[in-house]
């Protein structure tokens, strides 16, 4: 039987679009671009909060910045210009609109309670930002549902890498063989499978399966119920 099972948060756990497309459109629209719509946003999140910046400003338009001119500039000049403004004000937007129209989907609240019936540890592994991670989640499911709670910091490498994961067993004392990942997106499969954990695929989520298969996902499931499927 799975002894630990970590979760991706948006898109998995949480209905967050409707958060993240509020707090970015007011972002953007401080250096003149945006409002996109739900199904742009779709594909610019899943890889933190950062990347969701400049992939709207680029398909807004925005100008590529010069790796030689700014220290926030990806070296293949993918950073726009706009990218540090925008970024800013959506770090603070983000901080008081983290729980907008936010809740958790439908048999997630009931996998839950049935995973800790059976003694099984759970985490959050996030591309959100650390505080507004655990905010969300406690806001959701309370204080004492998750065992650990990772979101996006400082000096740990967000997701594909699995370090986040990695940090989670460790805490645990668990074999990454013992432990299920759910998320929605190709880069939690890729995560998943870094980490060596089980890798299931949410079809309820951001994205649809031909992404979640190309990336390796181990199942692909349509309820959140069908996890207790995979347990034993």
């Amino acid at each position: 039987m799975k002894k630990a099972m970590i979760f991706d948060l948006d898109g998995t756990l949480s209905d967050s679009i409707h958060s993240i497309k509020y707090c970015a459109d007011q972002a953007l629209a401080t250096v003149g671009f945006g409002p996109f719509d739900v199904e742009q946003y779709y594909y610019f999140i899943g890889d933190g909060a950062a990347n969701l910046i400049k992939r709207a400003l680029l398909a807004g338009g925005d100008e590529k910045q010069d790796p030689a001119d700014g220290k926030n500039c990806t070296t293949d000049g993918n950073t726009p210009k706009h990218f540090e403004v925008a970024y800013q004000a959506y770090r603070e937007i983000f901080k008081d609109y983290c729980m907008y129209q936010v809740k958790p989907y439908d048999g997630i609240v009931e996998l839950l309670a049935a995973l800790k019936e059976l003694g099984i540890k759970l985490a959050v592994l996030s591309n959100k930002p650390h505080a507004e991670t655990i905010r969300v989640v406690e806001d959701l499911f309370g204080k004492d549902c998750f065992d650990e709670i990772q979101g996006q910091m400082e000096g740990v490498a967000i997701k594909p890498n699995p370090e986040g994961g990695v940090r989670i067993l460790e805490k645990f004392g668990i074999a990454p063989e013992d432990t299920l990942y759910l998320g929605d997106t190709g880069t939690d499969m890729l995560t998943g499978k870094a980490l060596g954990a089980f890798t299931i695929g949410a079809l309820w989520g951001f994205r649809k399966r031909d992404e979640l298969e190309e990336h390796g996902a181990d199942v692909i499931i349509g309820h959140p119920l069908e996890v207790l499927n995979y347990i034993g």
